[in-house]
């Protein structure tokens, strides 16, 4: 790469361009053009032929890690160049190409969760793309942000689920007899939906049985996650504002539905606060 962008400039300098040295440099250009496109060739099927370990925790892709390496080296060399378009164009074609290699990693993988990877990677990309200020790129990463959020957002949901499952399952009832029909405020004299049959099920959640089911999970979100990226704390911390959400949830159809009937559950939002960050403090 470097020899490239220093005989590029010395040919483009060149005052005599007919001299046989001149044309010496000018042949040689073109030789070393071809090379460094079959460089980049060889660097773009290397990230369309990579297979990755099924049997072991993922974590970051190597042509994610390979591209920080080579992006920074490329960085350094071809700054303000006049072969700076070559690099451009190349840049675009190597992220496409680690784009939909980490979908197909993350699809391929047997051991780490799919979202993992695919939030983890883009992550990582999006950081480095933001890094290098790159225009050709900026497009490229808003999508790596998006993909990033996107793949975090799912992990939540299908491994965080839904902790106060009883509850919901009680609630979700309510509303369906409120869709029939039966106002908010009369729900309590429905059997199956009495003040009695909420206290039942609240009970099964005492405070500390949730804070149990929460240390459970954030040791499969461990396990799941590799350090380099550092995002176990934004898992949890998205984790935390899901529980609180569906929290919230149940705590307003309560007080629509139970008006007047003292019925709480067994901790607060304050606790649920204190729970994650104790268990994170923990590990």
């Amino acid at each position: 790469m470097y020899v490239l962008v220093r005989l590029s400039q010395h040919v483009m300098s060149a005052q005599d361009t007919g001299s046989f040295l001149s044309m010496s440099f000018a042949s040689a250009l073109v030789q070393v053009k071809r090379n460094f496109d079959r460089f980049m060739q060889a660097q773009l099927k290397s990230i369309e032929d990579t297979k990755v370990n099924r049997k072991s925790k993922c974590g970051l892709l190597p042509y994610v890690a390979n591209f920080e390496d080579f992006a920074k080296t490329a960085e350094a060399i071809f700054k303000n160049t006049d072969r700076r378009t070559d690099l451009d164009k190349w840049y675009t074609k190597l992220v496409g190409a680690i784009f939909e290699a980490i979908l197909r990693n993350a699809a391929e993988h047997h051991r780490t969760p799919q979202e993992v990877i695919k939030m983890e990677n883009f992550h990582h990309l999006y950081a480095l793309l933001s890094e290098l200020k790159v225009g050709v790129l900026d497009g490229l990463r808003k999508d790596a942000k998006q993909k990033y959020s996107d793949a975090l957002k799912i992990y939540v949901t299908q491994y965080f689920g839904r902790p106060l499952e009883k509850l919901n399952l009680f609630f979700e009832g309510v509303q369906a007899k409120v869709a029939q029909g039966v106002k908010e405020s009369e729900i309590s004299y429905q059997m199956a939906y009495s003040k009695q049959e909420l206290r039942k099920v609240i009970r099964e959640y005492p405070a500390r049985e949730v804070k149990r089911g929460l240390d459970n999970l954030y040791r499969k979100v461990e396990k799941h996650l590799c350090e380099e990226e550092n995002l176990l704390q934004v898992v949890w911390r998205a984790m935390q504002e899901e529980f609180i959400q569906q929290y919230k949830y149940i705590e307003e159809l309560i007080q629509r539905c139970y008006p007047g009937s003292m019925i709480v559950l067994d901790f607060s939002i304050q606790n649920i606060l204190e729970f994650f960050s104790e268990i994170a403090l923990s590990h």
